[in-house]
This record gives C-alpha cells, structure tokens and sequence, in this order.
C-alpha cells in the first residue's frame, strides 16, 4: 500500500529544488530554440548551469539536513531526465549525430524504468544509483552544456563529444544490465 505524502516532504528545500529544474526546462527551450545571438545562447546555457547547480545542491541540502524523501528520489532524477531529455532534444536542432544519443538515452532509461518495475514487483530494488550512473549523469551533463554553451563549436569536435557519450551511456548500460543480472538471481 503507497504511504502518504506528507505536505512537509512534498514542498521541501531539495525537492522544491527539483520542481524548480523541471520548470527551467520550457525556459531554456523557448530561449535556445528562438537564439539568434550568442548573447541568446550563453543565457540558455546559464539556465542549463543553473539548473546543474540546483542539481548538485538538493542532494546535499537532503542529506545534511535529513530532508530524504521518497518522493524526492522520483523528482531528482525525473528532472535530470526530462532536463537530459529536452537539451538534447533542441540540440538535435544543430547536430544531426545528436537524434543516436537521444535514441540510445530513450533505450537505457527504458530499460531501467522496465527492470526497475520488474524488481519492484518482486520486492527487489536497486541500493541507489550507482557510481558510473553518476559518471553518466555527470559527462552527459558536461557533453550537453558544452553543446549549449559553445554553438560554433566544430561539427567534429562536436560528433567527437557526442559519440563519446555514446560510448559512456553504452557502456552503463551494460553494467545496468549485469546489475539486474545479480539482481534476479
């Protein structure tokens, strides 16, 4: 039976933090779809800085302040996809190698939210995220913010980036994969 949420956890600091990010996600592509300077493109990268800044802190203030929720576990990493989501969605605009990232960011989260129900239904979770989801989260964040950031950056240096991430974003898949593996045994 789903426990209720209590007003105090549902309007906390860290997870007012994670609203906050989700709610700059229209702005920052609103703002770099319509750019049209680089003046324009350095404000929607300050709202990607922004909103890894928020990112890193509602994390710490949880844990400092014994503000750790249930719902905030659904919010943060919700608002690091959908941020994930939306940047590379609007940066699929100015590099065409960026759609793979997208498709293989819709397969690795596809394939934990599926095994994550899977375990669930079997009374089996995963103890938090582990350390190279964390690396994934963190390069994918850099790739797409230096994407942002620098848009006369080379097509090159650009497909270099992109399919760099690939090749990390792969690779955690696969330790996904063997995770559940143990998990299921």
């Amino acid at each position: 039976m789903m426990e209720k949420i209590k007003r105090d956890e549902i309007w906390s600091i860290p997870n007012c933090m994670g609203y906050f990010r989700i709610l700059l996600i229209p702005i920052f592509c609103i703002v770099y779809l319509k750019a049209d300077s680089m003046k324009d493109y350095y404000v929607a990268a300050g709202i990607v800085l922004v909103s890894t800044i928020t990112d890193f802190f509602d994390g710490k203030v949880a844990r400092k302040f014994n503000m750790v929720t249930e719902l905030g576990k659904f919010v943060d990493p919700l608002a690091d996809k959908l941020t994930h989501g939306a940047v590379a969605l609007c940066l699929c605009t100015r590099y065409q190698r960026m759609l793979w990232l997208v498709i293989l960011m819709i397969v690795k989260e596809g394939f934990m939210a599926v095994m994550g129900l899977i375990n669930l239904r079997h009374g089996k979770k995963l103890d938090g995220a582990k350390w190279y989801g964390k690396v994934c989260t963190a390069t994918l964040f850099v790739v797409l913010g230096v994407l942002v950031f620098m848009p006369k950056i080379s097509g090159e240096v650009a497909n270099i980036l992109i399919l760099g991430e690939m090749i990390i974003m792969a690779i955690v898949l696969v330790l996904y994969a063997f995770e559940f593996q143990k998990m299921a045994k």
